[in-house]
């Protein structure tokens, strides 16, 4: 394949035909790569298309420019967020950005897919911390994809097939197999990564069958599985329906503007006033999230650990850590409040039984001296990330697993947050809002440690700590320095039984 590079751009010839890019930085010279923004990989999920599984977008003529990013399935104003999301209007939200440092090449080089975050309702493949550009740097593609969020993605619609956004994940990845060649990947060394939403988007392909011959590998950052039960997706279904005034079928649904299915969502998943906070958090871990993957018996088979366990995936090699305080910070307001209830009590309020409270709390000490909203925090952030991190990876046995914890305290939250670790993780400190996030001066040294792991297990399959095997293994802590400890999971094993 032959590349055209005129006024800073380049070509290459994909399945569906030609794509227009742009060299960031002089072709040929060290650090230059291209960037090909907004490539669909189906047709725009509206009018016939609208709660259908996707189509593969049929070929153009000519050649299409990607210069900009396409339209995100993520609609307006994100409100406070810990990652810049942007919102591009548009019908055609089903697309890939690629980032190569050899485009229309024969250079076979690893292969980074990257799912964003965002609680299966939000998020965006064009935030400005998810370019690839320090993994070109160092020889790898970086795709990120796009898929449908909320209801659209992932609602109950009595004649609609179920998980729409799971079959997007399948269809980007399906491009990429036949089309990253093209821009001088290897489609037999892809790994995919994702953070949040997405690290559980990358835990619930890895069990599940019909994505296996996809990708080699797995990144899973603070992930978040929703395993939706059948009979929880439907009742929300018809909630909504209800709520609408309309039959829960697709023409029901597709009676509605997106606007509208939005902000029924919306209404339907907000607590309701005057709730009690313990409560709430005690709906969260009980019955978890009401839009996500949905545990369909076909497409997703099985709940996630149970697929991991059975034995799913078990050929491809594993990373997967959280940061330690992942959702601690929402207690934060409470403090004052909470300063004279004890952590015990608080802890049976949110449905942790007598005898795993005093091992809970003896196996955290440290955070018990900082008081019972430090606690509850901590508890949150164990229930719905740290715990299953610890699950996944003893469900894997002897398939190749390392496990770590990202631990350095950001100085703007005084703590190691949900986020924090992505743009370590993409070496792009400089990038715009990062010091909202990490403060000022988040040390570079850790970013290159967490970037050069990063890079290790892509080429390699090996991030070069050593590998889990039990609950005592050595995991790596990303802190400064970093290190490599033994049991670095132990505070949250107490819970295993809960």
């Amino acid at each position: 394949m032959s590349s055209n590079t005129t006024d800073a751009r380049v070509e290459v010839e994909t399945s569906a035909g030609r794509v227009r890019g742009a060299w960031r930085g002089e072709p040929g010279e060290p650090g230059a790569s291209a960037a090909f923004l907004g490539i669909p990989f189906a047709e725009p999920p509206v009018g016939d298309l609208r709660f259908a599984a996707p189509v593969r977008h049929r070929p153009w003529a000519g050649v299409r420019d990607a210069l900009e990013y396409g339209a995100t399935a993520h609609r307006g104003e994100a409100g406070v967020t810990l990652i810049p999301e942007p919102s591009v209007p548009g019908a055609s939200t089903l697309n890939v950005n690629v980032f190569t440092p050899s485009p229309a090449t024969d250079a076979a080089l690893p292969v980074l897919v990257y799912i964003h975050g965002g609680g299966y309702l939000a998020g965006s493949p064009a935030s400005p911390w998810y370019d690839g550009r320090a993994f070109n740097r160092d020889g790898i593609v970086t795709v990120t994809i796009s898929y449908r969020l909320g209801f659209d993605g992932f609602g109950w619609i009595a004649d609609a097939p179920p998980n729409r956004g799971v079959l997007d994940w399948l269809l980007a990845l399906e491009w990429v197999r036949d089309n990253v060649a093209a821009f001088g990947g290897d489609p037999s060394r892809v790994t995919i990564t994702g953070q949040s939403a997405g690290g559980g988007a990358v835990l619930a392909l890895l069990g599940m069958p019909r994505a296996q011959p996809l990708f080699a590998a797995a990144y899973s950052m603070s992930g978040a599985a929703a395993d939706v039960s059948r009979e929880r997706a439907e009742a929300f279904g018809r909630r909504l329906a209800a709520a609408a005034g309309v039959e829960p079928t697709r023409a029901g649904f597709s009676s509605l503007s997106e606007q509208r299915v939005l902000e029924l969502q919306k209404q339907l998943l907000e607590p309701a006033a005057g709730g009690s906070p313990i409560v709430e958090l005690r709906g969260v871990i009980g019955d978890g999230l009401a839009l996500g993957p949905v545990v369909d018996g076909e497409l997703v088979t099985m709940a996630t650990v149970d697929a991991i366990a059975a034995g799913i995936g078990a050929d491809k090699p594993l990373v997967l850590g959280t940061a330690d305080d992942e959702f601690s910070m929402v207690f934060d307001r409470a403090r004052g409040k909470l300063r004279f209830v004890p952590a015990s009590f608080l802890l049976g309020k949110a449905g942790l039984r007598a005898t795993e409270r005093s091992a809970y709390l003896a196996a955290n000490r440290d955070v018990a001296k900082r008081g019972t909203a430090a606690v509850m925090g901590r508890y949150l952030t164990d229930r719905l990330f740290r715990t299953l991190a610890l699950r996944v990876a003893l469900a894997r046995r002897d398939a190749p697993t390392w496990l770590y914890r990202f631990s350095w305290r950001s100085s703007k939250y005084g703590r190691s947050v949900h986020c924090l670790d992505v743009p370590f993780f993409f070496d792009c400190l400089d990038s715009e809002r990062v010091d909202a996030l990490a403060g000022d001066d988040p040390p570079q040294q850790l970013a290159d440690e967490v970037h050069r792991a990063a890079v290790a297990f892509l080429r390699e399959g090996d991030p070069r700590w050593p590998r889990f095997t039990d609950a005592s293994s050595d995991i790596r802590v990303y802190d400064v320095p970093p290190t490599v400890a033994g049991g670095g999971y132990a505070s949250v094993r107490p819970l295993l039984a809960g």
